[in-house]
């Protein structure tokens, strides 16, 4: 079973009077608040802003309380087909200027912008309903007046090498003669 066809079955047997919240994080080192300390884009698909907890482990204000800003946005969740690298297709509508900005700057760095989907259940906020939340790499990234695409992906971990480890002679001399 899918990841969409487990949620799908989910959403299909969740009480009426409950309902998801889909988040997306986007962050990378040069987005900055203000005050020049580290900030991240957090966008809750809906009409009406929420405040929710981070994890404990979250990259950015773990285990914190942060508002995510109500708005539109679509994405496809990632299949985990084998022999294909996991990947997330977003397209968030009707950005601000800030959004564009700091996308914008983000694109010029070697740095990905790290992008984190998160769901939340309306009757609990206290924690996202998925443990870890799917946390990738967004790349492809296109910027139009009110339009930001991209497409957000794991490490391509097809291309590890297995072991890992490298049997040089310095490290394990009993290997060589």
């Amino acid at each position: 079973m899918s990841l969409e066809q487990a949620l799908a079955e989910a959403y299909a047997s969740a009480p009426r009077d409950r309902v998801i919240f889909d988040t997306l994080e986007l962050r990378h080192p040069n987005f900055l608040d203000d005050y020049g300390h580290p900030t991240a884009i957090r966008v809750v698909i809906g009409y009406e802003d929420i405040r929710a907890r981070l994890e404990a482990y979250a990259p950015l204000h773990a285990g914190e309380e942060v508002d995510f800003q109500a708005g539109a946005f679509r994405f496809r969740l990632p299949g985990f087909e084998e022999a294909r690298v996991p990947s997330l297709q977003i397209t968030l509508d009707g950005v601000s200027e800030l959004v564009v900005t700091h996308v914008e700057a983000a694109a010029h760095s070697p740095v990905p912008i790290g992008v984190t989907y998160r769901p939340y259940l309306s009757t609990d906020l206290s924690r996202p309903q998925m443990d870890p939340p799917i946390t990738m790499s967004l790349t492809q990234v296109s910027v139009s007046a009110l339009t930001v695409t991209g497409t957000a992906t794991l490490a391509d971990v097809h291309n590890y090498p297995f072991p890992a480890e490298k049997y040089i002679r310095s490290r394990f001399p009993g290997l060589f003669r």
